[in-house]
Parts: C-alpha cells; sequence; structure tokens
C-alpha cells in the first residue's frame, strides 16, 4: 500500500537535492522527477513463493490371505511410488500409512506397513473410509496434492463394493491420482477378483481415468511386470 504523504515529502526531497525546484512558491508538479527508490510502502513484507507438496497415503490389505508373495509386490511396488514421487516433487513429499482388514488403522512407518499382518477378514471401505476422515479433519486437501495407493489381494467381504465405492467417490473429489493394485495369488475365481470386478462394473474406471487406475497382476510378477504396473498406476 503506497504511503502517500511520505512518498510526496520524498519526491520533494530527491527534486529539491537535484536542483529542480528552483522556486518553492511555484511549484509545477509536472516536472518533478520521480525515482523508484521515491516510492514510500505502509507495509513491507516478503512475497511467499509457495511450492507443490504431496501427501501420499499408502493402503494396504494385511489380512490372512495376504501372506507371502502379494505383500512383497504389493509393498516393493509402493516403495518404487514413492521414490518416484520424490524425485518428482523435489523431497517435498509427506507419506501416510494404512493398514485393513475389516476395520482400518494408521501405522507410523514403513516398517510396520510392510511387517505387520493379521489373521481376519477384509473390508477395503474401512481405508477408504480412514482416508477420508484424516484429510476432513486436517483439511490435507487444501495444502497438498494427495495421491492415494492401495495394495490388495482382491479379497473384500463388500463383494458388490456397496460400502467401498461411495468412499472412493468421495475420495476421487479431492486426489490427484487413485491406484489400486491387485495381487492375485490364485485363490480367487476365474472371473477375477470381488475388488476389481466392482471396480470395472463401477464405471468410474472408464469415466475418471485421469484419477483413477487399476493394476491387476499375478503373485508370479517378476519385476519388469512391476515396473510396468507403476507406469500405469503414476502415468
Amino acid at each position: 500500500m503506497l504511503d502517500k504523504k511520505a512518498t510526496l515529502r520524498k519526491v520533494l526531497e530527491s527534486n529539491i537535492a537535484l536542483g529542480n525546484l528552483p522556486d518553492v512558491t511555484d511549484i509545477d508538479p509536472a516536472r518533478f522527477l520521480i525515482a523508484p527508490r521515491d516510492k514510500v510502502y505502509r507495509i513491507l513484507s516478503r512475497e511467499k513463493d509457495y511450492e507443490s507438496q504431496a501427501m501420499v497415503f499408502f493402503l494396504r490389505d494385511y489380512s490372512g490371505s495376504m501372506a507371502g508373495t502379494v505383500t512383497e509386490l504389493v509393498a516393493t511396488q509402493h516403495v518404487l511410488i514413492y521414490s518416484w514421487l520424490i524425485y518428482q516433487y523435489a523431497g517435498q513429499v509427506e507419506s501416510r500409512f494404512i493398514l485393513h482388514d475389516t476395520e482400518a488403522k494408521e501405522v507410523p512407518d514403513f516398517y510396520t506397513y510392510y511387517n505387520s499382518q493379521v489373521a481376519g477378514g477384509t473390508e477395503v471401505a474401512s481405508a477408504y473410509r480412514l482416508v477420508n476422515e484424516i484429510v476432513g479433519k486436517e483439511n490435507l486437501s487444501r495444502d497438498y496434492n494427495i495421491y492415494v495407493f492401495h495394495g490388495t489381494d482382491g479379497d473384500d467381504w463388500d463383494t458388490g463394493g456397496t460400502k467401498a465405492l461411495p468412499e472412493l467417490k468421495e475420495m476421487l473429489s479431492y486426489t490427484s491420482r487413485v491406484g489400486v493394485t491387485v495381487a492375485e495369488h490364485g485363490l480367487g475365481t476365474s472371473q477375477g477378483t470381488e475388488v476389481a470386478r466392482y471396480l470395472e462394473a463401477s464405471g468410474l474406471l472408464r469415466e475418471k481415468p485421469e484419477l483413477l487406475r487399476l493394476d491387476v497382476m499375478q503373485e508370479d510378477a517378476d519385476e519388469p511386470r512391476l515396473i510396468e504396473g507403476i507406469r500405469k498406476l503414476i502415468s
């Protein structure tokens, strides 16, 4: 905000010093020479340059059926995705880790995220609901580009996605990307897993391809297949 009186005083001082006011009783403002340093402002403040930041939620099914190779595939994929986001956002990345069976909980670090396992059932909606609650409570969508990556073997007691899909739709309203990885371990039916079926049937994969991605792999997937899946999820 320009301080007009102080600025006029500085302009007069500068012009007097330059000899540009020979007669102070007959001042012609049109003849004033005004230098940038003559302008005085009421408030001096630093200009803030905001950098994009990413908040990444990693979700993992840790029910009994996730033992072994499928957990390794999901965890490895999530580590590589996290590394890519750190590079993409020049280190401005924060991560949150959520485990779920029929209920979801947040854990403090990747070590706990990777090593935890229970022998319970599975409800995907619990994890999606917890993400929505955290984002809403902490108002994260205001300050972060939010990414959500979910790894599961595809089993879900909510077979039609009745609970999971509404939570997912809410998530898509504020996220930059939701990536779902289904690591099949041969225990499902020939028609695929519950999660893959209800995601395909919902139409969300076709309606919002820029926001929602699904990658389905077998538990014998090798490294090239894992990298192919990562490209599909984050491209």
